[in-house]
Formats: structure tokens, C-alpha cells, sequence
């Protein structure tokens, strides 16, 4: 029997034809694929960059002072709860009202006819609908609208009176328990009379000397306990930052100047302005270098607090947002222990912190006080 091979010619004939229209279609098919892979990987970046905002607004917030103090905000709803802060400013005369005014940012303040929105922690002046006029500089947005003298009593203001109180009531309560029981310390003043005797011991007359150190122990004391207390405050989930934020630290390195300055002897700046044993051109050129090193000396102080305490609030806050990026119980976990080993490290950075600021104060009284004996041949 014998078959026509003609129909089995016309069939892969018919094949070949429309063989080009199921690739093209496997195309379409793959094409379609790849649009929803690219659309979905499109998704979660921008859900991963919107996550990464928020991280970084938190963040920010939580570095900042703040004029109302929130104890915790429900994520879902947005509810902030805590409790305001008195809003002072001074803008054609005194204005005052509450925080709660603001809405945590969300709502115009009006004062005896006179409008202001609450934009990152800093209060501007506004119409009743709360405008903003920006300007780009250097890339970034600045708000461009006027602001009030701000004297509001801020989250960090608070801090402070808190620690000042309870530093007043502690110190107050270990004097009183000398007199009571004939120079012994009784209750929380034996935690306190160690540290005390420390500071005087080992920080004030080595670096000081017996001659001069008592006139500048009570600063001392204050300035150790009260860096060490609002460090501590800081490390608490209240969200304060107070030591962290280089206004403070400006101020503290602003005294110990002032102090090493009005408590010179005449060798201090005889050794400034005009160092003995050194020929008569390098006295002229090391002059104004000393006398820019009184400067430095307390910019250090300044710069040291600041971007110790900062840099770790950053990198505590910062591990702790890994656990919201993390999808994975490993992950979280990880994240949860490093963060509580660096919560831990803290706890040492802030008593630390307090006694490197203590012993850079008392190096310079001491060399401010130093009392010289040149050979006048010499």
C-alpha cells in the first residue's frame, strides 16, 4: 500500500506557517511576565522606601527637643499620648498657650489674632490656614516664613528642672543626714557619698592640688552628677535627648570657659601671651596660638558630649528599626539582642561621658590656678 507523502508536505507546510504566531504569543506571554515582575519589584521598593521615611522621621523626632512630651503613639491610628508644655514666644508682644494647640503638628495655633504651625520641633509665623513658603537651597526645602523668639518651656527645658530638683532634693537630704548622725551618711546618700569622695579624690586635688581645689569643687560635683543624670534620662524610652543636643553642651562648655577664664593667675596668660624661655619671634607666633587654644579647649568639651551621646542615640535607634525591616524571626531577634548589648554599653557611655567632661574641667582649672616658679635666668 502506498501512502502520498503530499498531505504530510501540507501539514508541516500549515505548521510552519503559523509557527512565528505561537512564538510571538510565547513572547507576549513572557513579555506580560516580566511587566508584572518589574511592576511588582516597583511595589516593594517603594513600600521599602516609604518604610525607610518613616524610620527616618522617627528617628529624626527622636533626636530632636520637642514642645510637647509624648510618652507613646499608636502607630495605627496615629494618637499621640502624653501630656502638652506651655508654648512662650515673643512676636509683638507675649504670646502664650498650649502645645496642644499644635496637634502634635497638625493644626494652626492662633494667639491674640496671630497664627503659627509647628513644622519639625520649630515654631514659624502663618496665615489661618497654615501656609508655608519654601525655598530650595542647595537642594534641600527651608521654610522661609518668619519666626517668633522661642522661649517655650521644650521637652528638654523640662529635663533639665527635673534634674536640677532632683539633684537639689538628693544632695540636700545626704548634707542634712551628716549633720543628723554626726558625719555619717544615711539612706540614698550612701550610694552618693562614694562617687562624691571620688570626684574630690581622684579628680579634684590631683588635677587642681590641695591648695586651690575646694573653690572649685562645687561645680564639679554639679557638673559631674548633672551630665551624668540626663544622660541616664536619656537612655529611657521618653524619647529625651538633652545632652545630645550641642545647645546644652554649649552652654556647660561655656561655663567651665568662663570659670578657667575669671580664675586665671597671671602665670596663665603670662604663659599665653608671653612664654617664658622661648626667644622673643616664637613668643609672638605662639601667642595668638595659645591664645586660640583657650577656644579649642572648650570647643572640644562641647564637640565630645555632643556627638558621643548623638552618635549613640542614632545607632540605638537605628537597631531598633531593623526589627520593622527584618520579616523574620531570626532577623528581629538579632536586632533585639545587639540592641539591648548596645543599651547596656550606653549605661557605662553615660557615667563616662560624665566623668571625662569632670576631668577635662578640672585639667584646665588646674592649669589655670598652677601657680609658676621661673629662674629669671632661664
Amino acid at each position: 500500500m502506498v501512502f502520498s507523502k503530499k498531505p504530510i508536505h501540507f501539514i508541516i507546510a500549515i505548521l510552519v506557517a503559523f509557527l512565528p504566531l505561537f512564538g510571538k504569543s510565547a513572547s507576549i506571554d513572557t513579555m506580560q511576565v516580566k511587566k508584572e515582575v518589574v511592576v511588582e519589584k516597583k511595589e516593594v521598593k517603594d513600600e521599602a522606601a516609604e518604610q525607610q521615611e518613616k524610620i527616618d522621621e522617627v528617628i529624626g523626632h527622636h533626636v530632636l527637643d520637642g514642645h510637647s512630651f509624648t510618652l507613646f503613639a499608636d502607630g495605627e491610628t496615629g494618637a499621640h499620648y502624653g501630656f502638652s508644655l506651655p508654648i512662650i514666644l515673643w512676636d509683638n508682644g507675649l504670646q502664650v498657650f498650649s502645645s496642644s494647640k499644635f496637634n502634635n503638628g497638625e493644626s494652626v495655633a492662633e494667639s491674640n489674632g496671630n497664627y503659627y504651625f509647628l513644622h519639625h520641633e520649630k515654631i514659624y509665623k502663618t496665615d489661618a490656614a497654615g501656609k508655608l513658603s519654601t525655598e530650595k537651597v542647595e537642594g534641600e526645602e527651608h521654610v522661609t516664613n518668619a519666626q517668633p523668639l522661642d522661649f517655650s518651656i521644650t521637652k528638654g527645658v523640662l529635663t533639665l528642672i527635673v534634674v536640677a530638683f532632683l539633684m537639689f532634693f538628693l544632695f540636700v537630704s545626704l548634707a542634712k543626714s551628716y549633720a543628723k548622725n554626726g558625719g555619717i551618711s544615711s539612706g540614698v546618700g550612701r550610694f552618693f557619698e562614694p562617687i562624691v569622695l571620688y570626684v574630690r579624690d581622684e579628680i579634684a586635688i590631683p588635677n587642681i592640688g590641695e591648695k586651690h581645689y575646694k573653690k572649685y569643687m562645687s561645680y564639679l560635683l554639679t557638673i559631674f552628677f548633672f551630665v551624668w543624670f540626663l544622660n541616664i534620662f536619656g537612655l529611657t524610652p521618653l524619647g529625651i535627648n538633652v545632652t545630645g543636643n550641642i545647645s546644652i553642651t554649649f552652654g556647660l562648655a561655656i561655663i567651665t570657659y568662663l570659670i578657667t577664664t575669671f580664675t586665671a593667675k597671671k602665670d596663665y596668660w603670662k604663659h599665653i601671651f608671653w612664654m617664658p624661655g622661648v626667644p622673643v619671634p616664637m613668643k609672638i607666633i605662639l601667642a595668638p596660638i595659645e591664645l586660640l587654644g583657650t577656644i579649642i579647649k572648650p570647643f572640644s568639651l562641647m564637640i565630645r558630649l555632643y556627638a558621643n551621646i548623638f552618635a549613640g542615640h542614632i545607632v540605638l535607634m537605628s537597631l531598633v528599626a531593623l526589627m520593622f525591616i527584618f520579616h523574620n524571626w531570626v532577623g528581629s531577634s538579632m536586632s533585639f539582642l545587639l540592641s539591648f548589648a548596645i543599651s547596656t554599653i550606653e549605661i557605662l557611655v553615660a557615667l563616662l561621658q560624665a566623668y571625662i567632661f569632670t576631668m577635662l574641667s578640672a585639667l584646665y582649672f588646674g592649669a589655670a590656678s598652677e601657680e609658676h616658679h621661673h629662674d629669671e635666668a632661664h
